[in-house]
C-alpha cells in the first residue's frame, strides 16, 4: 500500500482506524443510551397520562355512587364512557368493602369477575391513590388505580377501583420506538460521517507533512513549509534542522574527500617520478606496487564519494539524457567498428540519486557491452512495480548486446570483484564491482540474464522518483 494511503487506512495500527473506532464506540453508545432512557421517559410520561384518565374516571364514579335510604350503595346515573358497558373490554370499575368478600357494585363490563389488587403494601400518593399493575380472567394487562373512600352520609369505608386496558398503550410505543430508532440510525450514521471527515480534515497536516518529506527525498523540495498547525510546526521545524544538519555532514564530507584526494596525490605523484627515473629491479618493483597502491586509493576514495551522494537527502537526475549522452559517446569512440546503440525509454524516468553514479553505473554496463557486442547495442529503461511492502517506486535499465554471452554457470563469477572471464579483453575486471557497490549504496541491484540479441543482458535496477 502507498505510503499516502496508509494514514486513512483501515489497518488497526493507523492512527485513522483507531479515532474513528474509539469516536463510533462512544457516539454509538451514547446513542443506544439516549434510546433506552428516551424509551423509559416516553413509557413513564404515557402511563402517568393514562393514570390521569383513570382518576377522570373515578372522579365521575365518586361523582354517581350515594348511599341509598337502605344503607346500600347505588349508582344514580351510567358512566359515560361505553368502553365500561362492553363485556371484558378491559375497562373496569368495582367498589368494595375492604374486609368483606363480593363487590357492592361493578360496571357491567367486569360481568362476574372481581379486581384484586396486589398484595403486600401499595404506594399511596397525597391524594391517597395507589396505581399498580394487574390482568384480568382473559389475561389482557390492566393500569389499575384505587382510593379508600368515605360517602357522605355514612361511616363505613369503601374501595373504589378504576382499571384500564394498559395494552392498547402497546401500539403507541411500538410505533414511539421505531420512529426513535429511525431518526437514532439516521443520527448515528450523520455522526459516524461526520466523525470520518472530522478525523480526516484533523490528520491532513500530517498527510501534508508526509508529501512534503517525499518530495524532499524525491529533490522537488529543500525543506519543509512553515504553514503546519501550532501543535505539529516543532515538529517540522526540527525535521527542517535534520535535513539541514544532513546536508552539512553531507558537504564536510565531500570537502573531506577532496582533501584526503589531493594529499595523497602528490605524494604518490613524487614516489613514481622518482622509481621512474632509476633504473634497478628495486625501483620497477617500487613503480608497480605505487601504481596499485594510487588505484586503491583512487578506488576507495571513489567510494567514499560514492557513499556520500547516494545518502544525499533530495538527488534526483533525469534519465533519458543520461543514455542518450553516454550513447552517442561510446558511439563516437567505437566509430571504427560500426556499433549501433540504441536507447528505448517509453516514458520520462527520473532516478532518485546523483547524475554522477548514474553514469558511472551505466556508463560501465553499455562499455562492458561494446567490448563484447559484434554490431548493435540496445539500452531499455522503464519504471517497475514494486512489491506492497515496499514504499518506494523502481526503475530497471536493460543493456543488451548482440555478443557472445556469458554462460548461465559463469555469470555468477562475471559479477565478482576483478573477475575477468577473458583477459585478451582490456579492463581491471573492476567495473562490475563497482556497479555492484554503487548500486547497493541506493538499495538497488543488478543481474545477468539472456539478451533477446542472443548475447549478455545487464540489469540494473534502481529507486525512481515517482
Amino acid at each position: 500500500m502507498p505510503a499516502s494511503d496508509r494514514l486513512h487506512s483501515f489497518d488497526a495500527n493507523s492512527l485513522w482506524f483507531r479515532l474513528i473506532a474509539s469516536s463510533s464506540l462512544i457516539a454509538l453508545t451514547l446513542l443506544a443510551s439516549a434510546a433506552i432512557l428516551l424509551n423509559a421517559i416516553f413509557v413513564s410520561a404515557l402511563q402517568h397520562n393514562f393514570d390521569q384518565r383513570l382518576k377522570a374516571a373515578m372522579d365521575g364514579i365518586l361523582a354517581n355512587v350515594e348511599i341509598a335510604p337502605d344503607k346500600t350503595l347505588q349508582l344514580q346515573s351510567q358512566i359515560a364512557d361505553q368502553r365500561f358497558t362492553l363485556p371484558l373490554s378491559g375497562w373496569y370499575w368495582q367498589v368494595t368493602q375492604p374486609g368483606t368478600p363480593g363487590k357492592l357494585l361493578s360496571s357491567a363490563s367486569l360481568l362476574e369477575q372481581q379486581l384484586k389488587a396486589p398484595s403486600g403494601p401499595l404506594t399511596v400518593d397525597g391524594d391517597g391513590v395507589s396505581a399498580y399493575s394487574l390482568t384480568d380472567a382473559q389475561g389482557t394487562n390492566l393500569r389499575a388505580i384505587s382510593q379508600d373512600v368515605k360517602l357522605f352520609g355514612g361511616d363505613k369505608t369503601y374501595n373504589f377501583m378504576v382499571a384500564g386496558n394498559f395494552d392498547e398503550l402497546k401500539a403507541e410505543v411500538s410505533s414511539f420506538q421505531h420512529t426513535m430508532m429511525a431518526v437514532l440510525v439516521v443520527l448515528g450514521l450523520a455522526l459516524l460521517a461526520g466523525l470520518a471527515f472530522q478525523v480526516r480534515f484533523t490528520l491532513k497536516p500530517l498527510s501534508d507533512m508526509q508529501h512534503q518529506l517525499n518530495d524532499i527525498r524525491s529533490g522537488r523540495a529543500e525543506f519543509l513549509g512553515d504553514n503546519f498547525p501550532r501543535e505539529l510546526q516543532p515538529v517540522a521545524d526540527e525535521l527542517n534542522l535534520l535535513v539541514e544538519a544532513n546536508l552539512e555532514i553531507v558537504e564536510r564530507s565531500r570537502m573531506q574527500v577532496g582533501n584526503l584526494a589531493h594529499a595523497l596525490k602528490t605524494p604518490i605523484s613524487v614516489l613514481i617520478n622518482e622509481a621512474r627515473d632509476t633504473k634497478s629491479p628495486l625501483a620497477a618493483r617500487v613503480k608497480e606496487q605505487i601504481e596499485v597502491m594510487r588505484d586503491q586509493v583512487n578506488l576507495y576514495l571513489d567510494r567514499a564519494r560514492r557513499a556520500v551522494r547516494a545518502q544525499t537527502a533530495g538527488a534526483a537526475t533525469e534519465v533519458g539524457p543520461v543514455l542518450d549522452a553516454l550513447a552517442r559517446t561510446l558511439e563516437r569512440i567505437n566509430r571504427d567498428r560500426n556499433l549501433k546503440i540504441v536507447v528505448d525509454m517509453p516514458t520520462p524516468l527520473r532516478f532518485r540519486g546523483e547524475r554522477q553514479d548514474l553514469e558511472e553505473m551505466v556508463g560501465n554496463l553499455m562499455d562492458n557491452a561494446c567490448k563484447w557486442a559484434s554490431h548493435q547495442i540496445v539500452v531499455h529503461a522503464q519504471a517497475v512495480q514494486g512489491s506492497a511492502d515496499e514504499n518506494r517506486s523502481w526503475l530497471t535499465i536493460m543493456v543488451d548486446d548482440d555478443g557472445p554471452g556469458i554462460p548461465p554457470e559463469k555469470r555468477a563469477t562475471a559479477l565478482e570483484r576483478g573477475k575477468r572471464l577473458d583477459e585478451s579483453k582490456p579492463g581491471s575486471g573492476l567495473g562490475m564491482s563497482i556497479i555492484l557497490e554503487t548500486a547497493a549504496m541506493y538499495s538497488g541491484t543488478i543481474a545477468l540474464d539472456k539478451a533477446d540479441l542472443g548475447g549478455l543482458r545487464a540489469i540494473l535496477r534502481l529507486p525512481r522518483v515517482s
